[in-house]
């Protein structure tokens, strides 16, 4: 979805250029007049800093009611699970499968090519402790350590509403999870209300997302000028080994995983499955949208591929929301990369944590521009990362988003292959004149 301002400049320009304002007044500032300097000193504590802060507090603000709202749907479009049997059962396994091979994919990448570490110890710990103060009320409830067994026992709230309150992310992302598998189970017609209800609590919550996604660009550029003047050059540094580890997991799982599972799960040559979705990775790559991905998607399903419709449209538009391997990957590196730049060091078990959130958000990430954006902000504060290091990734996120938007349509339609195989007995006749509804978005 291509959200633009004023003027018609698309949002994605206007954040570049928001990125670059900051970025270079930030390096100004460090390279000639020091970030020690009275009036920056002024500036970073009194607008520029506050400036980013109200922003990051807006996401927080709508994080909850957002995860909840797109999780439960996300599930609870599942509800054909019971007609199709088994096809329905493979899709939301191979969902958490895929899923969660990408999300190691990128763990492994980060830990291995370490792109964050390099910087000034004692400039990160400077600007730790301002993350800390500015976001101290989410991060004052997280766990100083987490210990595997407890773990576990923490996933399941006592009272989801205190958890709620206390922003403890991960409970309430199961409890949503419950929450959805119950709407498919219960299914009557006061189940039908309650599900148009939370439908329409993502509704206003997308609509407030967007909005306060408008103000990104200048955010961006109060966030990047405060980095760039305590960094200096530094950044650029690792910005590009970011980008680099970050594309680099990304096309293992394109090219490795993608074509084992088509080729082992689906019994495709992955030759043939490549060259029959050419087209929706093409869009998926020029629009970074699987809004506009999907319908495209669905006829190479049908016409190329020559898989069943009724797998194919019930896997593609769940898909959609639901299977969004590239964001799950795409969250994961970003979280342990800004825990490296900042001198964060995460336990094996404390990444097992982000993994699990990963493989959730990528459930319940919302179709608005910079969607995963809430997920990323919450695991940062959870492990006890400065949130102010989201304007650093969203200077290059646009790239970032039409690659890993190519890695999530492509997912979906070797999900959709894979869940096909032994169902090609039972296709649903084609409709000349039937209309293609679009019933996610991602």
């Amino acid at each position: 979805m291509d959200t633009t301002k004023k003027g018609g400049i698309p949002l994605h320009w206007l954040m570049l250029i928001g990125f670059l304002i900051g970025l270079g007044g930030g390096l100004f500032v460090n390279q000639y007049v020091g970030p020690d300097t009275y009036w920056v000193q002024w500036l970073t504590s009194n607008i520029t800093g506050p400036a980013g802060q109200i922003f990051l507090r807006l996401l927080f603000m709508l994080v909850i009611p957002l995860l909840f709202s797109a999780l439960v749907i996300g599930v609870a479009e599942m509800g054909d699970l019971k007609s199709l049997g088994r096809a329905g059962i493979k899709t939301l396994l191979l969902t958490i499968v895929v899923s969660g091979i990408a999300v190691v994919i990128g763990l492994g990448m980060v830990n291995y090519f370490r792109p964050g570490d390099g910087v000034d110890p004692a400039l990160a710990q400077q600007l730790l402790a301002q993350g800390a103060d500015g976001a101290a009320a989410i991060v004052s409830n997280a766990p100083e350590s987490v210990q595997f067994g407890q773990f576990f026992l923490d996933l399941i709230p006592s009272n989801v509403f205190t958890a709620a309150s206390e922003n403890q992310i991960l409970p309430i992302m199961i409890f949503a999870l419950l929450f959805g598998i119950g709407l498919v189970m219960a299914k009557s017609p006061n189940t039908d209300r309650l599900q148009t209800v939370i439908e329409g609590i993502l509704e206003v919550t997308m609509k407030l997302i967007n909005l306060v996604i408008k103000l990104a660009p200048i955010a961006i550029a109060c966030l990047m000028f405060n980095l760039a003047a305590l960094f200096g050059w530094d950044l650029l540094v690792r910005l590009a080994a970011y980008v680099g580890v970050a594309v680099g997991a990304m096309a293992i799982h394109m090219f490795v995983v993608y074509p084992l599972v088509v080729w082992i799960g689906g019994g495709m040559n992955p030759i043939r499955f490549f060259r029959g979705v050419q087209e929706p990775m093409v869009v998926a790559f020029s629009t970074a949208s699987s809004n506009a991905t999907l319908p495209v998607a669905l006829k190479a399903a049908d016409e190329k591929l020559h898989l069943p419709r009724k797998i194919a449209r019930f896997v593609l538009t769940v898909g959609a929301t639901a299977n969004q391997n590239g964001t799950a990957l795409f969250e994961g590196v970003t979280v342990l990369f800004l825990a490296q730049f900042f001198q964060v060091d995460l336990t094996i078990t404390q990444q097992v944590v982000v993994m699990l959130v990963c493989i959730l958000g990528g459930v319940g990430t919302a179709g608005v521009p910079a969607g995963s954006l809430p997920v990323i902000a919450m695991i940062l504060v959870m492990v006890g990362v400065p949130a102010e290091g989201i304007g650093l990734i969203l200077g290059v996120d646009r790239f970032l988003d039409m690659c890993r938007t190519v890695l999530n349509v492509t997912g979906d339609l070797v999900l959709a292959t894979v869940v096909s195989r032994g169902e090609e007995d039972q296709p649903v006749p084609p409709t000349p004149d039937e209309p293609v509804t679009v019933a996610a978005v991602a």
